[in-house]
């Protein structure tokens, strides 16, 4: 059970969140476009300056550049890159990284930790990039500044500490580079622990849980040719104009190759519909390319019975026309279940799926027809659904349709899982997992001589409960902003005050450092953008995108002050203040010299043979992949599996509605770059509901009024978030969306999808109401 939530109280927008000024006008119909330059321009020269905006932009995602943090999203091959190889948001990224304000020690002496908890998340990130290592003692009110040696010794003495080592949290962002990565994991392995959660738990573990029990890899199975290849791209629970914009470059070229794009999705985004490509002359006339050929507006948690629809609409067409649509060979020699799968979905209860969608039986049969008539179709889908207590059934659900027609392991057509973050994908294959297999510890075992941990860690869920209740007490946060990327914000920030010690490994402030623990440490590093001379060399990272390919990137700007670190850095310099200058790993020898890491990632990670040497390449390599390779399945059955889940209609009270949480087009991640939503049209705030007119003549609204945000659960509990503007917007009856984070407090930690514990942010039961100023 999870802790009792201590946010059954309202929870008030922060201080200086004045929305008064908030505006609300019509929403796009196309992304990028002009507009989309121009603000990137505007953002970038305010806070960067014409040379390092020049230097940065025009070396973003070039072979001899640095890999954008903004999203996963692949490169095209060398010598086929645009000289601007990179979207707005990318743009507004490395602005922010790029940020000439600085968080001095002044800073923290006059701001107290009280004073910093009562600011937003965007007032936090606008201060500037963190310069000193910084440190709370226990008892202080501020943060102190601290000598490098003096955290690395804090923190190895609190570790030393501890009664256990899974008492000690390792927690990593998608921003952590792969040398990074691997040194993080083999450190809290050599000191005793699984406990690795990662921001992939919160977001994409649902794909990995499921793929891996379907196909036997957790990965997608198509490359970026693929997409332009295929003449069908089914793009479910995403919104690619915001969170991987390059991705609407890929799909302008699949258009014009000839492909057909089918859009389902409970909100009309503008990405999904019209690219006003910035690069090309049609683009930024407005003339534009029309994306979507269908759009499936679907209720939120419809997606497992819309796929069930398919397969049923597919086996009923072969039917009818024996050889047609099935891959009759493939499913005979490369898939088990076919025949109770079959059955299943042949007796479907077409009113269930009619009202768990809310589509028309009409939209789902005009739908499967565009699958049943295509040859190379690539299915794309994201957070809309792995975050759904049934999101791994939806996900094998989809894989059931793929394996019908083949579509595995075939030129234009495979699954395609859409990452948001820019290397979540290869801080798993570098061994971030508090469930990694056996054979990668016995590997690591066999390199490195020592016997690492074979009990299954933490995963985010089970971390806050642990730091929660006591079991827990030393959490380290590589990267990212961890009270604000978890559910249950009420159980989340207290938990973290909870523990000794807090270290968060920050290239600027945010909500964790303020929500510290007894003694807190913020240790500031380089940005992806940086130069990183670790060692007295030049050095190189190197990172995965969703697409498996890895390879390298360089940071060419001048770090923003004399006491950066890399994270490779920093974590060599905690393993040996921890662990002792004579560890039988060579942590002085990594942080010289990050070749000597990727030789032994070479060793050590599977499909990396010869790592030092393959990511030297222009370009790098790609991952092996058995299915998308080969069509070889490492199942148990050693076939890729069809699986048999119950339709599910999730009813709601009278009264209530379905919440969904997404992100604005000025925020990545928990990431807040500004106040507006362009696309959808919000401007100078946050605090809004998207809900249907429908929805607020039978609620009693009106457009504007403002309400508070009740979540209701099946234990009887409550969460609350207060004053929130409604919106009236094109959104199923019955559905409505917010920002996150600002709706996390809404979820029960113990909500969360089944199998894969990813929090169920995408459908929350609510009521609203009306707000008391």
């Amino acid at each position: 059970m999870s802790p009792t939530p201590v946010n059954s109280a309202p929870i008030h927008p922060p201080v200086d969140t004045e929305e008064s000024d908030l505006r609300v006008s019509e929403r796009k119909t196309s992304a990028a476009g002009a507009t989309a330059v121009a603000i990137s321009m505007k953002r970038s020269l305010a806070e960067q300056g014409v040379v390092k905006t020049a230097k940065n932009l025009l070396t973003m995602n070039q072979v001899d550049g640095f890999d954008c943090m903004s999203c996963a999203w692949p490169d095209p091959a060398p010598g086929e890159r645009h000289t601007a190889e990179f979207c707005e948001n990318g743009a507004k990224a490395v602005s922010w990284e790029g940020d000439r304000r600085r968080v001095t020690p002044e800073f923290f002496a006059e701001h107290s930790i009280a004073d910093l908890r009562d600011r937003s998340a965007h007032w936090l990130e606008s201060q500037g990039r963190l310069t000193h290592p910084m440190v709370r003692r226990a008892g202080g009110t501020h943060y102190e500044p601290i000598s490098w040696d003096d955290a690395f010794d804090l923190v190895g003495e609190h570790l030393r500490g501890l009664a256990s080592p899974d008492e000690a949290v390792f927690y990593t962002s998608g921003r952590a580079s792969n040398e990074a990565a691997f040194v993080y994991q083999l450190f809290a392995r050599a000191y005793g622990t699984n406990n690795l959660p990662d921001c992939s738990n919160m977001c994409h573990e649902s794909t990995s849980v499921g793929l891996a029990e379907a196909i036997g890899v957790g990965k997608g199975s198509v490359s970026l040719q693929d997409l332009h290849d295929a003449d069908l791209i089914v793009i479910s629970g995403q919104n690619p104009g915001t969170n991987h914009p390059r991705m609407l470059s890929a799909l302008e070229t699949a258009k014009k190759n000839g492909a057909r794009i089918l859009a389902v999705n409970p909100l009309p985004e503008a990405g999904l519909f019209k690219f006003d490509n910035p690069q090309t002359p049609r683009g930024m006339s407005g003339i534009g390319t029309h994306l979507a050929d269908e759009f499936l507006q679907i209720r939120s948690g419809g997606d497992l019975a819309l796929w069930q629809a398919f397969g049923h609409l597919l086996l009923a067409a072969e039917d009818r026309n024996p050889g047609s649509v099935l891959d009759r060979d493939f499913i005979e020699r490369h898939t088990n279940g076919f025949e109770a799968y079959a059955a299943h979905v042949k007796d479907l209860d077409r009113d269930a799926v009619v009202a768990a969608t809310g589509l028309t039986w009409g939209e789902i049969e005009k739908a499967a027809e565009m699958l049943a008539t295509s040859k190379r179709i690539v299915n794309c889908w994201a957070m809309g659904i792995t975050q759904h207590r049934n999101a791994v059934a939806t996900i094998k659900e989809m894989v059931n349709v793929a394996l019908l027609q083949g579509m595995i392991g075939k030129p234009g057509a495979g699954l395609c899982p859409v990452r948001g973050h820019s290397n979540v994908q290869g801080d798993r294959t570098m061994g971030i997992w508090e469930r990694v297999a056996d054979s990668f510890l016995d590997a690591i075992r066999d390199e490195f001589g020592f016997e690492p941990p074979r009990e299954h860690g933490h995963d985010s869920v089970a971390a806050v409960q642990a730091m929660a209740d006591g079991r827990a007490s030393v959490f380290v946060g590589l990267g990212g902003n961890f009270s604000q990327a978890m559910s249950d914000t009420g159980v989340t920030e207290p938990a973290l005050e909870r523990c000794a010690l807090t270290v968060q490994i920050s290239t600027k402030l945010n909500r964790s450092h303020v929500v510290a623990g007894t003694d807190a440490l913020i240790l500031p590093a380089l940005g992806r953008t940086e130069k990183d001379l670790t060692g007295g060399r030049a050095q190189r990272v190197t990172v995965e995108d969703s697409m498996s390919a890895v390879h390298a990137s360089h940071g060419r700007s001048e770090p923003a002050g004399e006491l950066l670190r890399s994270e490779v850095d920093i974590l060599c310099g905690i393993a040996r203040a921890t662990l002792g200058a004579d560890h039988l790993v060579p942590w002085a020898e990594f942080a010289a010299d990050y070749d000597r890491i990727r030789d032994r990632i070479g060793r050590v990670v599977p499909g990396c043979e010869a790592y030092t040497e393959k990511v030297a390449r222009s370009g790098g390599f790609t991952l092996a992949h058995p299915p998308r390779d080969s069509r070889t399945f490492p199942t148990a059955s050693g076939k890729a599996e069809f699986t048999v889940s119950p339709l599910e209609v999730l009813t709601l009270p009278e009264g209530r509605l379905v919440l969904q949480s997404l992100r604005s087009h000025d925020q990545f991640n928990t990431t807040i770059y500004g106040l507006d939503d362009r696309y959808r049209g919000i401007h100078s705030g946050r605090r809004v509901v998207f809900i249907s007119d429908a929805d607020l003549r039978e609620l009693g609204f009106a457009d504007g009024d403002r309400v508070n945000l009740v979540s209701e659960w099946t234990d009887g509990s409550e969460r609350r978030a207060d004053d929130f503007r409604l919106v009236s917007y094109s959104t199923p009856k019955g559905c409505i969306a917010a920002y996150y984070p600002e709706t996390n407090p809404l979820i029960p930690l113990e909500s969360y999808a089944e199998s894969s514990r990813c929090p169920t942010s995408k459908w929350v039961q609510v009521r609203l109401e009306p707000a008391t100023r």
